[in-house]
């Protein structure tokens, strides 16, 4: 079973998948509040997955219900924009990257982001376990593959060769589509870009060894913030309370998955469709222990955004054209509505 990817679309169909999941993205319209509880539709931004584990978890496990909430988890289609459905009211929150949280309040979305969730940037430069690449400034003249100029792997690059004192120009960027482990193997590129916890996992069920500079252990002080939990600024003001609710379930979630995998995967069988097979399961454990490293934090607060990274990263991603003025970053994220 391949490994698919919360962020972006992997071209590798799939179609039993497919039509499992578009059925379940079928039932699960908004309803009604359940008795007493508040309802809320978060949007998690790909198919049914086992990285949506702490999801999963917390709506199992009524952590959602203990919180007062009545949720609905709603899994994007393949071709459904990002934040299109937060942005139109069909989603009260709304699980993406910072990164390209940013980005679309520079496109008039005023998403802010309020719980940070993948703690450490899950991207990575993989290159060939035999290869002469050892440290980002060997990507010197080297080709390196991406899906395209967007996105946390395009993103991650840059912050890569910015740490290494070097540009664009100073490598050959191939667009590649999402076949970068098709496209290592089969020596199309030098290098390519991919999660840790994803193409990573790939790589090893395929037997191809590979280097691994990921991006949270080579790049110091990384300018980017990967996936958390966001809401519109008038969602917040409406429903303050439920935001935090919400976001304390969650990361409840995350801890009982991060303490449990094995039965956070079962828990997962009820919502991803094929888990129920013994090798798509012992796939979806290795994408599980993989991403535990990510989620583990070692900050004082769980969920805390770190304004100096905030900063940083609207300084950077100006700086490459990926957004079109100086945010202020001062409102793009709000730690009050932490546990």
């Amino acid at each position: 079973m391949p490994i698919f990817s919360l962020f972006r679309l992997r071209a590798v169909g799939l179609p039993v998948l497919l039509a499992l999941a578009l059925t379940m993205l079928a039932g699960c319209g908004g309803a009604g509040a359940s008795g007493s509880l508040h309802h809320l539709t978060v949007g998690l931004t790909y198919v049914p997955n086992i990285q949506f584990a702490p999801f999963y978890v917390a709506d199992s496990l009524g952590y959602y219900k203990d919180a007062g909430l009545d949720v609905t988890l709603r899994h994007h289609s393949f071709t459904e924009d990002e934040f299109g459905a937060v942005a139109a009211g069909r989603e009260d929150v709304v699980f993406g990257g910072g990164d390209e949280m940013l980005q679309a309040r520079d496109h008039n979305i005023p998403l802010v982001y309020v719980a940070n969730v993948y703690t450490k940037y899950p991207v990575a430069l993989m290159v060939p376990a035999n290869s002469p690449i050892h440290t980002a400034a060997d990507l010197r003249g080297h080709t390196i593959g991406t899906p395209g100029a967007y996105g946390e792997t395009y993103f991650g690059l840059l912050a890569l060769l910015q740490s290494a004192g070097l540009s664009t120009s100073d490598v050959k960027i191939q667009n590649i589509g999402f076949t970068q482990v098709a496209a290592l193997m089969g020596h199309k590129v030098d290098a390519v870009m991919g999660y840790v916890n994803n193409e990573a996992i790939q790589f090893q069920q395929a037997s191809f060894p590979v280097r691994t500079l990921a991006l949270s252990d080579v790049v110091p002080q990384l300018p980017l913030v990967s996936n958390g939990l966001g809401a519109l600024q008038s969602e917040l003001d409406a429903h303050a309370s439920d935001i935090k609710a919400v976001v304390a379930a969650t990361l409840r979630g995350v801890q009982y998955t991060i303490a449990h995998p094995q039965q956070a995967l079962t828990i997962s069988e009820k919502y991803v469709p094929g888990l129920s097979d013994a090798q798509n399961a012992a796939t979806a454990l290795a994408v599980l222990q993989a991403t535990i490293p990510v989620w583990e934090s070692n900050a004082t607060k769980a969920g805390y955004n770190d304004p100096a990274t905030w900063q940083a990263m609207g300084s950077f991603m100006q700086s490459y054209g990926l957004l079109s003025s100086a945010p202020d970053v001062t409102k793009a994220y709000n730690n009050d509505y932490l546990p």
